[in-house]
């Protein structure tokens, strides 16, 4: 607990010399977090040190002081003990593994109490709302174990963190259903995690419009369209219903593959409202997806053709899906 103490300490320390414009307000839930993730992977890999009282420690602690001189092959210090356990936390396999076991034996409860109670000063109800959320965490983390988890609704903060964990590439699928989420908040902060993506890692971003019906080739599509590739985004569209029919049939939900490792997916219902958001890197589900998405990838419009499908469509000179 105290290297994340510390760790979060330098996370604040940080904060402040990078960015003092923004206030205590935003360094102290950046040292906060940190110091929270560190004590995480900690407890992940030993949670020995968390359940043990105050005297125990203290115990220990004067243990590994006397076990300085002690003959080869005795006792393991618990400084070295410690050491060890840090250089673990590099190997995600080791936090995989104990956040399965803990989710289900409860101790991951223990650990978001132990965290809440570092923030003893604060309100109780932010002492609360740590506990929740790292709860929550451990769940997820249990569930990554097996490659795949899900949350209810959308969730835009799992969208725009694996964007600015991409490195080779970000292909999307976007439906009709979420159109509506380019005029939102988070619309523009994950277009700028897409951008500092391409321009600072050099990120292939490709997007792909879905559209149900020709109707919706519209000056607004163009508008959103160019918008994009302005940032260096490639973009294209199709219509589905003049697809060849083998691509007409699969899945038409709204996916973003990352690295071409991880998929990220939105689930609608069936009145078109999305209600669930799955992460999933199985690699027989992420390799339909990929052959999916090269597939209406390789049958949609460029922009310039695009842009002569929206006049045609406003004067009325293209015949096709105009039941």
């Amino acid at each position: 607990m105290l290297v994340g103490l510390v760790v979060g300490g330098a996370g604040w320390g940080v904060a402040a010399l990078l960015s003092p414009e923004d206030g205590a307000s935003r360094q102290v839930p950046a040292g906060v977090v940190l110091a929270v993730g560190v004590a995480l992977v900690l407890y992940l890999l030993d949670p020995a040190p968390f359940a043990h009282s105050p005297d125990t420690r203290a115990d220990e602690g004067r243990a590994a002081d006397s076990a300085d001189g002690c003959a080869e092959g005795g006792p393991e210090p618990v400084r070295t003990r410690s050491s060890a356990i840090l250089r673990t936390a590099a190997e995600p396999r080791h936090v995989a593994s104990r956040a399965r076991t803990h989710a289900h034996d409860g101790r991951g409860e223990d650990l978001a109490e132990t965290v809440a109670e570092i923030l003893s000063p604060v309100p109780s109800l932010l002492r609360t709302f740590v506990r929740l959320e790292m709860t929550r965490v451990i769940g997820h983390l249990a569930d990554l174990s097996h490659l795949s988890t899900d949350c209810p609704g959308e969730n835009h903060d799992w969208m725009i963190t694996l964007t600015r964990a991409a490195e080779r590439s970000v292909y999307a699928i976007t439906t009709s259903v979420d159109r509506e989420f380019w005029n939102s908040e988070p619309a523009g902060r994950y277009l700028d995690a897409q951008q500092e993506a391409i321009d600072g890692r050099g990120v292939r971003v490709r997007r792909l419009f879905l559209l149900e019906s020709a109707r919706e080739l519209d000056d607004r599509l163009l508008r959103l369209c160019e918008e994009q590739e302005l940032r260096r985004i490639d973009v294209r569209a199709a219509v589905l219903p003049e697809l060849p029919p083998h691509l007409q049939r699969g899945t038409t939900d709204d996916f973003v593959l990352y690295d071409e490792e991880v998929s990220f997916e939105i689930e609608q219902d069936l009145r078109d409202v999305n209600v669930r958001t799955r992460l999933t890197a199985r690699q027989d589900h992420v390799r339909d997806r990929l052959r999916r998405f090269r597939e209406l990838w390789d049958a949609g419009m460029g922009l310039r053709e695009l842009e002569v499908r929206v006049d045609a469509e406003e004067d009325g000179n293209w015949i096709v899906d105009r039941d």
